[in-house]
């Protein structure tokens, strides 16, 4: 038996020495194991690099079906999202929106609403009607108290206002535009318009108390929106006036065109004296319908300083921004009076008296500080104004004064100091 085992294990070693040429140099290790022991299971038990061999390739094994489960994860995840934002492109498309105005961007916290436009502006009124109340709540704390919490309340207050306030004129937009010979859907949107001017009014007694001891001069207008009915005017009208100069303070990042800053019309002439900057023509100035092009760029979000000054003599103006001279021209509607007895606004521009607004020329942005006087002023008299000297003077014509002035479909009021704003 023995004899055997040698023959064979001679027979083995000469069959691996004639197999040697395929793998070039050999060498050949002898190892004792007991007679009765598996060669293979041996073999397999004493070679320590096919352990870490096969250790590695199991690693490696288990971190491609972990990298795998995480890619099918990713890929699901990116299939929700593509449905949603799917969903989201079709109610764009069944929400069209036209005639210039635009959605305010920012995320919606107003929940899901009906689609129909009637359940929708009943479902606006519903929550402002709510906010009324809490508003009523807040003003009897605040008259009760007088406290520091009661205006961090208000304050809190006055942000949800504000928030609801775009998404709710923005909505009103959408639905009027969709269905705009409907007189009951005309109706409650001018009852939430009503109920807002009313909510910011009241907020804004909140803010100045009982008795305010805010001069009324220090104020701006805020205009967050394109809208057709967000606007404020002018209590009095201006008197004929051959020469004039205005000037006020402006902040805006609208594009294209900051809208129409200010419009005054008269029977039989809607431009008599207009302020606009319209799509992405510069901004101009408009007297009797005649045009001059102004040398403004203001549409950075920062406050600027910007006076114009006209006389009917060969219609001279000059314009000026922060209190430098940026441009002059003449021929501007020349030896034409600007008319009386006419409607001022802020905001808006009117295609007819008083009104005929047309959203895609409204302003956006702030104003504040809005003089006239029916004179021209001096370069110097500019420059006070611009870098608020105690010698700078209100407009004998127009002086800004928050008794003269209402403001109209979510346009609000607040405080103001030009002079904290420079510093």
């Amino acid at each position: 038996m023995e004899r055997i085992s040698w023959t064979l294990f001679l027979l083995s070693l000469t069959y691996l020495e004639g197999s040697s040429q395929d793998f070039g140099q050999t060498q050949f290790i002898c190892t004792s194991v007991p007679k009765d022991i598996d060669l293979c299971a041996a073999t397999m038990q004493n070679s320590g690099p096919a352990d870490d061999l096969k250790t590695t390739v199991m690693q490696l094994r288990e971190t491609v079906l972990q990298q795998k489960e995480t890619i099918i994860n990713q890929k699901e995840t990116i299939r929700e999202l593509s449905s949603k934002l799917s969903r989201c492109e079709s109610q764009a498309v069944l929400e069209p929106v036209t005639g210039g105005r635009r959605k305010e961007p920012g995320k919606n916290t107003m929940g899901d609403v009906s689609r129909t436009s009637t359940d929708t502006l009943a479902q606006l009124g519903q929550t402002l009607a709510t906010l009324k109340q809490r508003l009523e709540n807040l003003e009897q704390y605040s008259r009760n108290n007088g406290s520091v919490q009661a205006n961090s309340l208000k304050d809190l207050l006055q942000n949800k206002i504000d928030d609801m306030e775009k998404q709710v004129l923005s909505r009103v937009n959408t639905l009027e535009e969709s269905k705009p010979g409907q007189k009951n859907d005309t109706n409650q949107r001018n009852r939430v318009e009503s109920t807002l001017t009313s909510l910011h009014q009241r907020i804004n007694d909140l803010e100045k108390g009982s008795k305010s001891t805010r001069p009324l001069d220090k104020y701006q207008i805020t205009f967050p929106l394109r809208t057709n009915y967000m606007y404020a005017k002018v209590k009095k009208s201006l008197p004929e006036m051959y020469a004039f100069s205005f000037c006020l303070w402006i902040k805006s990042n609208a594009s294209p065109g900051v809208g129409t800053p200010f419009s005054y019309a008269v029977p039989g002439q809607a431009n008599e004296l207009v302020l606009i900057e319209w799509g992405n023509n510069p901004m101009e100035i408009l007297i009797n319908d005649k045009v001059a092009k102004l040398p403004f760029v203001i549409n950075d979000g920062k406050w600027h300083h910007i006076c114009i000054t006209w006389t009917t003599r060969d219609g001279v103006w000059e314009a000026f921004q922060d209190g430098v001279l940026r441009g002059t021209g003449e021929n501007l509607a020349p030896y034409h009076p600007i008319k009386p007895n006419g409607v001022l606004v802020l905001g808006q521009e009117q295609d007819t008296l008083g009104g005929g607004f047309d959203a895609t020329q409204a302003f956006v942005g702030e104003l504040a500080n809005f003089n006239i006087w029916d004179r021209k002023l001096t370069a110097g008299e500019i420059y006070n104004l611009s870098t608020c000297n105690t010698r700078a003077q209100a407009g004998n014509v127009l002086s800004w004064s928050e008794s003269i002035i209402d403001v109209f479909g979510g346009a609000t009021k607040w405080t103001f100091e030009p002079c904290r704003q420079l510093s």
